[in-house]
């Protein structure tokens, strides 16, 4: 016949029972953590670390960038009197053209802007003298909808320049159209021909 009195054996049971829960809940915890953190450190090993940096090539091509300082230039813009859809029936578009001096401090001239059609045929000129364009100051030349004599092929050449170095201007056509609730607008930007380093004056 057993001894214990019943404080005893509510200890002894008492004492099982913590350590069942030590076995079965603590200690599976305790070493799932440390088989956590043991992979965490094997990747840590792996991989390795490294301060991000620019590349020599995209530093290449940060220095080739085409935004630098000059004094003129002669730029080729698209223009698409109309494009093509459906079964390749002409969609007519009216053509914006914007040229924006993006100098904080110097004006430039705008010279020259011509219009040709999908030939390569100048249709007209679009400025009757040199224009001035104040710091961060923008203008525009539209070619309407019922213009058609451009065609899907049609250009600008545009001619500016300032005298001394400035930032370049921003350069860019806009077509456009809107049919009830349907529209179509898209964005041409210009190429560089030449640049020069000449006074619209000594021009």
């Amino acid at each position: 016949m057993s001894t214990q009195t019943p404080a005893e054996r509510t200890e002894a049971v008492y004492r099982q029972f913590k350590l069942l829960i030590f076995l079965f809940v603590i200690l599976p915890v305790v070493l799932l953590v440390l088989f956590i953190e043991f992979r965490f450190r094997s990747f840590e090993a792996v991989i390795p670390s490294q301060e991000p940096s620019v590349r020599d090539d995209a530093r290449m091509e940060i220095d080739a960038m085409p935004w630098h300082p000059v004094e003129g230039q002669r730029l080729y813009v698209p223009a698409y009197s109309h494009v093509y859809h459906r079964e390749g029936a002409p969609y007519d578009l009216t053509v914006t053209l914007y040229i924006r001096n993006t100098d904080v401090e110097h004006e430039i001239v705008v010279t020259s802007v011509r219009y040709f059609d999908t030939s390569g045929k100048e249709i007209r000129s679009m400025l009757n003298k040199p224009l001035k364009l104040a710091p961060l100051a923008s203008t525009e030349f539209v070619i309407k909808r019922e213009d058609k004599a451009g065609g899907s092929g049609a250009s600008f050449i545009v001619e500016w320049g300032a005298g001394t170095e400035v930032n370049q201007p921003i350069v860019e056509t806009v077509m456009i159209d809107t049919k009830g609730q349907q529209g179509i607008s898209f964005v041409a930007s210009s190429v560089i021909l030449s640049e020069s380093d000449k006074s619209p004056d000594d021009e």
